[in-house]
């Protein structure tokens, strides 16, 4: 039996017709243009939320702390899989943005997130013999708020929560 018949015959290459393609297309077009957008100022919760600065060793001689706070997200709609997250660590002063952490896919188990920690990668750093301690009462010290920001694939950016960092060491 030459091969292109034993492709025939199990079915590939099939030719679709024109009457299946419209169907299909108008099903897919439906199931799209049907799903309403979730609101997700209303749909999730933060949740468990710490906050401080955590205790990033010394580096070149000198002590240094950045910037960090851990939350959950809690879906109450029950409609998201996943989601988006940007981080934004921003001076409390002036509101300039000290930097942000982006994370992709967030997924969602039993209608919440695991523990979702973020930390900068740029903080403070102090000479010995000022401790980590006395590096946040210091007078140069400014603080920090977190805003943590939320999408869903392709929509537009949401400002979920915006916490300030409280002055405690974290070592952890």
């Amino acid at each position: 039996m030459p091969y292109c018949s034993i492709l025939r015959a199990l079915g590939y290459n099939r030719p679709m017709s024109s009457g299946r393609l419209c169907a299909l297309t108008a099903a897919l077009l439906f199931t799209v243009s049907c799903s309403s957008p979730v609101d997700l100022k209303q749909a999730l919760q933060v949740t468990d939320v710490s906050t401080g600065w955590f205790d990033a060793g010394i580096v070149d001689g000198q002590n240094k702390l950045v910037p960090s706070v851990t939350f959950r997200l809690r879906d109450t709609s029950g409609r998201l899989s996943r989601v988006a997250l940007n981080t934004v660590f921003k001076f409390a002063d002036n509101g300039e943005t000290h930097e942000e952490i982006f994370k992709q896919r967030v997924d969602f188990t039993d209608g919440q997130t695991e523990l979702l920690t973020f930390r900068s990668q740029v903080g403070y750093t102090g000479a010995p013999p000022q401790s980590r301690a006395d590096m946040l009462k210091n007078s140069y010290f400014r603080d920090m708020d977190a805003a943590i920001m939320v999408r869903e694939v392709a929509a537009q950016w949401v400002e979920l929560h915006r916490v300030r960092l409280e002055r405690v060491l974290l070592t952890q």
